[in-house]
Parts: structure tokens; C-alpha cells; sequence
């Protein structure tokens, strides 16, 4: 039997400095935790955990602010882009970042982020998106898919009744003041590379003064979407991506000329 001397290997993947050591409040297979490690592995790798500030919403990210160890404060229910705009504008200094879901950012929070993206104000916003309300029980949001189950659509969603999903960074790419708007997935190590990439762009487009910028995540729900994690990440990749392709929906010319 070979012996492993543990004591002389080499440490190459560990938690990250800003990432704290705590159990997490998710549903086992949901990415909200990916997402979290990706955020604290960039802020880290930039040196910004002294500068940042993040801004929790309401809903299943609500208490991100426990994850991360850098200043946070919570906003109420969709208003994280405009209490991000006043931390930003007061802290000019400060790289400041919402985390945001779908029933909080493209619901009750709509005008608040066309707005803060129109105006092209210099956050970044990590736009968590698993097409339903996870932490109210699993409601149709704004981009749940059509045909899709929910509490509140047991019979699928009805497009002639309900309407048709809303296309988050489709719709912010058009406006002037969008610098970058690009959109991941999370359903595998290829596709989480690609957002940790992504994530790293929308931060150096804040550093540099560029404006606003959005990181669109596509997210599993396992819970609510009654599928074990694994059903999850496929479904995600048979069901969300083909109707949210992912992909660079805007990048300001400065950026394109940055290698990460």
C-alpha cells in the first residue's frame, strides 16, 4: 500500500479569503453557492476586499451578506440598484455590487434597474436568474419559461394569459448607459469558468469608470423545480438555455482589448 505524505502536498484549491466559513442556508444543488465562491474568488484575485461593498435584496439571496467578509448592506425588495447608486455616488472610491434574483431584479425591482442602467451608473449587478420565486415557494417570476409549472401556474405557463418571459440582458443592452451586459450559466465546470470570467469583466468595467454592468447567472432550483440537483443542472441546459442563450450581449471597446 503507497503512503501519501499529506503534510508536503501542495494546496491548490481552498475557500477564499472573502468567502466566509460558515454553513449555507441553500437547498443542496442550488448555485447560489457557485455564484458566491465566484464573486470571492475575483474580488480577491483583484485585491478589492478592502474597497468593496455589496448590496443583499430580498428573496433567497437575502442573506448574502453572511457569506462574504467585506461591508454589505441589505436593500428592501428590489430597490438594491438604487441603494447601490447612493452608496456609490456617496463612496465613488468603493467597487459596489448588487446580488440580486429574478423575482427581485426583473419584478418588483424592473423600473429600479432600467433606471440605474439608463443612467449608466458605475455598479455591477450579479443577476441570479432559476425562473421561478425560490424562496417564497416557487411562484411564477417574471422569467419563468412557458409552459413552465408553478405555484402560481400548476397548469404551466399560458403566454396568451400571462405573457411571454422577460429577457433581462436582451432588454438592458440596449439602453446608452449599459457597458457590459453579458449572460452564464452554472450548470457545469466549463460553463462556471465562463462566469468566473465574466464576473471578473463586469468588475474591471466598474474599476475603469465604464459604467454600469450585468452579470446574468442561469441558475438551478432543485426544490422548487421538484428535480434532484443533477435533473437540475440538465434541465437548466435542455430548458433555460435554449430560451436565455448565453452569450456577450454588450461590451464596451475598451474591454474587448483586456485578456483574462
Amino acid at each position: 500500500m503507497t503512503t501519501i505524505d499529506m503534510k508536503n502536498m501542495d494546496v491548490i484549491y481552498e475557500r477564499p479569503e472573502t468567502l466566509v466559513n460558515i454553513n449555507s442556508h441553500y437547498c443542496p444543488g442550488c448555485t447560489h453557492g457557485v455564484a458566491h465562491r465566484l464573486v470571492a474568488e475575483v474580488i480577491d484575485e483583484m485585491g478589492l476586499s478592502e474597497t468593496t461593498i455589496g448590496v443583499a435584496s430580498v428573496g433567497c439571496s437575502v442573506f448574502s451578506y453572511n457569506y462574504f467578509n467585506f461591508d454589505f448592506v441589505e436593500a428592501p425588495h428590489g430597490r438594491a440598484p438604487a441603494m447601490a447608486t447612493g452608496v456609490k455616488r456617496v463612496r465613488p472610491d468603493r467597487v459596489v455590487f448588487t446580488y440580486q434574483g429574478d423575482g427581485d431584479m426583473i419584478s418588483i425591482g424592473t423600473g429600479e434597474i432600467v433606471a440605474a442602467a439608463g443612467r449608466g451608473e458605475n455598479i455591477t449587478v450579479i443577476f441570479i436568474n432559476n425562473a421561478n420565486y425560490g424562496m417564497t415557494g416557487g411562484q411564477m417570476a417574471p422569467t419563468t419559461l412557458p409552459g413552465m409549472k408553478t405555484t402560481s401556474s400548476p397548469n404551466g405557463r399560458d403566454v396568451e394569459k400571462m405573457g411571454y418571459p422577460i429577457l433581462a440582458s436582451e432588454m438592458l443592452a440596449t439602453l446608452e448607459g449599459s457597458s457590459y451586459i453579458v449572460r452564464r450559466s452554472l450548470h457545469n465546470a466549463k460553463n462556471i469558468r465562463m462566469a468566473k470570467k465574466a464576473i471578473r469583466m463586469a468588475f474591471e468595467t466598474q474599476v475603469r469608470g465604464l459604467g454600469f454592468s450585468m452579470v446574468e447567472l442561469l441558475s438551478t432550483c432543485p426544490t422548487n423545480w421538484h428535480l434532484t440537483p443533477t435533473e437540475s443542472t440538465n434541465w437548466l441546459e435542455e430548458k433555460m438555455v435554449p430560451y436565455f442563450p448565453i452569450g456577450d450581449y454588450k461590451v464596451h471597446p475598451i474591454l474587448s482589448e483586456i485578456k483574462i
